[in-house]
C-alpha cells in the first residue's frame, strides 16, 4: 500500500481493473458463424441453445466476458463455461450432455409401431389419426402418442394441397415466364396480367357510427349487396406499377379492352410483354385471332383503339402462360 501511495498518491489506493486469467482465442469459421446465428434467431431453438449461441458470437466479436454477462443478464461464470466448452468441442459442445435417469418406459418398437401406423394406415372410421384413436390402437396414453408425433415432427391433423398442370406446353411456358421475370429484355416492359371476377360490392344497411371517447366505432351486422364487379389488373415486374380497370362483366369483350388500356398507359418506346393466365375468356376466337396476328406471339404494331384513332407504333409482346 505504501508503495502504491508513493506512486499514485491518493489515487493509488483505489482498486484498479484486474487483468484476470488470460483467455484462449475464439475464432469462428464462416459455417460456424452462420449456424450459430441461425440457432440464436430460429423460433424453434430452445432458449438454452439460443443463449449459448449468443455467448459464443459475442465472444468471437471480441467482447469481454463481463460485458457479455451484463448484456445477456447472466453470470460471468456461465459465459466462461460455454466459451471453454465451445473451444474444446466446437458446435457439439453447445448441446446438452446425456443425463442419468431411469430408462424410458416406452420401447423403440412401440414408438416405431405408432409412426408406421401414422404414415401407412388410416383409421377405419375417420379421415386421419387423432391422439385418442392412435392411443386406443397402440395401447399407449394420449400424451405419449402426442409426444411421439412431436419428436418426429408429424401432424396428422394438417393437410396441404398441390396441383399438377395437364398442359403439354407447361414446361415451355414456365421457362418463358421465368426468363421474362428474372432476365427481362432490354428496353422492354414486362407486365403480369390477372383478373378477379365476381367481386361483391357490399355496403352496410345503416351508416357506421363513429367512435367516441370510451366507445369504439360500431356497424350493423347485416349488409346490403350492390351486385358484383370484375377487376382486371397488370402489375409491372420491375417497378411494381399497377394498371387496372373495372368492368361490370367478365367476357372476351372486356378481356380484349384491357390490353388496349395497357397500350394507352405504357409509353411508346419500350416493347411490352404481357404474361397472362389461362382464363377461359382469353381462349375465344376473337382473343386468339388478335394474338395470332403477331408472328411468334409478338405484335409488330399496336392495335388501334376502338374508341379512338391509332396511337403509336412499337408493339407489345405477349407470352401466353397458364
Amino acid at each position: 500500500m505504501a508503495q502504491a501511495f508513493r506512486r499514485g498518491a491518493a489515487g493509488g489506493l483505489a482498486d484498479g481493473e484486474r487483468p484476470g486469467r488470460p483467455k484462449a482465442g475464439l475464432a469462428l469459421t464462416g459455417a460456424e458463424r452462420d449456424q450459430l446465428t441461425r440457432w440464436s434467431r430460429r423460433a424453434k431453438s430452445s432458449r438454452a441453445l439460443a443463449l449459448r449461441s449468443k455467448i459464443v458470437l459475442a465472444g468471437a466479436d471480441g467482447l469481454p466476458s463481463k460485458q457479455v454477462a451484463a448484456d445477456l443478464r447472466i453470470t460471468p461464470g456461465t459465459v466462461t463455461r460455454w466459451r471453454r466448452r465451445f473451444i474444446a468441442k466446437r458446435l457439439d459442445g453447445l448441446a446438452d450432455e446425456p443425463r442419468p435417469g431411469r430408462p424410458p418406459s416406452i420401447l423403440l418398437d412401440k414408438a416405431g409401431d405408432v409412426l408406421a401406423a401414422t404414415l401407412e394406415q388410416t383409421p377405419p372410421d375417420a379421415t386421419h389419426w387423432s391422439r385418442a384413436s392412435m392411443a386406443r390402437r397402440s395401447g399407449l396414453s394420449r400424451s405419449t402418442t402426442g409426444r411421439t408425433w412431436r419428436e418426429s415432427e408429424l401432424k396428422p391433423h394438417l393437410t396441404g394441397g398441390f396441383r399438377l398442370s395437364c398442359d403439354p406446353r407447361f414446361a415451355e411456358k414456365v421457362i418463358d415466364v421465368a426468363g421474362l421475370c428474372r432476365n427481362p429484355p432490354e428496353k422492354a416492359v414486362v407486365l403480369c396480367v390477372d383478373d378477379k371476377s365476381g367481386m361483391q360490392a357490399p355496403g352496410r344497411s345503416q351508416p357506421v357510427l363513429p367512435m367516441m371517447p370510451g366507445m369504439p366505432g360500431r356497424r350493423t351486422h347485416d349488409c346490403a349487396r350492390h351486385g358484383v364487379t370484375s377487376l382486371f389488373a397488370a402489375s409491372g415486374i420491375a417497378g411494381g406499377t399497377v394498371i387496372s380497370e373495372i368492368h361490370r362483366q367478365h367476357r372476351a369483350v372486356e378481356s380484349r379492352k384491357f390490353p388496349t388500356a395497357i397500350d394507352n398507359a405504357v409509353p411508346a418506346e419500350p416493347n411490352v410483354h404481357l404474361v397472362c393466365g389461362s382464363l377461359a375468356a382469353r381462349k375465344t376466337p376473337a382473343i386468339r385471332g388478335w394474338l395470332a396476328a403477331a408472328p411468334g406471339g409478338k405484335c409488330t404494331s399496336r392495335r388501334p383503339d376502338p374508341r379512338g384513332p391509332a396511337r403509336r407504333s412499337g408493339g407489345p409482346g405477349f407470352s401466353p402462360a397458364s
